[in-house]
């Protein structure tokens, strides 16, 4: 369990400890053996989206986990009921972090996971002395970051087999 989540420490606290206790959820550290668990995760969400097979396909080598990247970076999933069910990864800067994968599995959706794990890694971010963390969102979660206090601040446009795709880009303040 992650520090500062005993109630009695603010309306933050209270919050993520219920939502911890209610759904039986824990938060951990990931291992490099939870490569292939968290990449299965990000394909499934990512597939949630109807994205059409190509383009999931295409997005092979960003949703694939490597365990090299768990092992370097600050990755943490979460376990409903003994099952991992989503996961999050935050690379660190110097006074900045960038949300690199925030997936829930579809069917954990709508629980609470997601903002469970955002809330812890925003206390992580904070715990490293980041002031920021910086978000390139799927176009179909941004307004679940804005609903956790993130804000929009650009976009990026990029180019999917011929067709323009606008990805959001928010941050939110850690201070």
């Amino acid at each position: 369990m992650a520090p500062n989540c005993a109630p009695g420490r603010g309306n933050f606290e209270l919050e993520y400890w219920s939502l911890l206790m209610s759904h039986r959820m824990e938060i951990r550290r990931a291992e490099s053996e939870d490569a292939a668990t968290l990449t299965e995760i990000a394909f499934a969400a990512k597939r949630h989206w109807g994205y059409p097979e190509q383009w999931i396909q295409g997005w092979k080598e960003v949703l694939t986990i490597q365990p090299e990247f768990i092992a370097s970076n600050e990755t943490y999933v979460a376990c409903l009921d003994g099952q991992t069910v989503g996961f999050y990864a935050l690379v660190n800067g110097k006074d900045r972090a960038s949300l690199e994968h925030l997936w829930v599995l579809p069917s954990a959706m709508g629980q609470g996971v997601g903002r469970v794990l955002f809330n812890h890694a925003v206390q992580r971010a904070k715990a490293l002395g980041v002031v920021a963390i910086d978000i390139e969102s799927d176009p179909n979660a941004e307004k679940f970051y804005e609903q956790m206090g993130a804000r929009r601040v650009g976009v990026n446009v990029t180019d999917l087999e011929g067709q323009s795709r606008a990805l959001p880009v928010l941050i939110y303040d850690c201070t």
